[in-house]
């Protein structure tokens, strides 16, 4: 299942990081992460008719937004950032990556 999910998110980037996140449980799954796997499936079902849509018009400004948690997961207590930028009302690019480290500050 988790296959044909990342499969899918060459088309379907919103189910990127959730996918992403199962699929660091794939070699001991619980029936937990399995019931997640299945709400994914039946999101992505009832959402196969939604396309990307893009505009264009004299507005065509770049705009960057990012977000950073900074608490942390709480399984290994890293924290996962992103951004995304914006060409008018067109989404043009955007990444979520989890750090490979922890930060430890005073």
């Amino acid at each position: 299942m988790i296959g044909s999910l990342l499969y899918l998110t060459a088309n379907k980037p919103n189910i990127t990081f959730p996918v992403g996140v199962c699929a660091r449980y794939q070699a001991e799954p619980t029936m937990s992460h399995i019931n997640q796997v299945k709400r994914i499936l039946k999101y992505n079902n009832g959402t196969s008719d939604y396309d990307m849509l893009d505009s264009h018009g004299s507005n065509s400004i770049m705009v960057g937004y990012c977000d950073a948690n900074w608490e942390g997961s709480a399984d290994d207590r890293k924290t996962t950032p992103g951004e995304c930028f914006l060409l008018g009302n067109n989404l043009i690019s955007w990444f979520k990556n989890k750090q490979s480290c922890v930060s430890i500050y005073c």
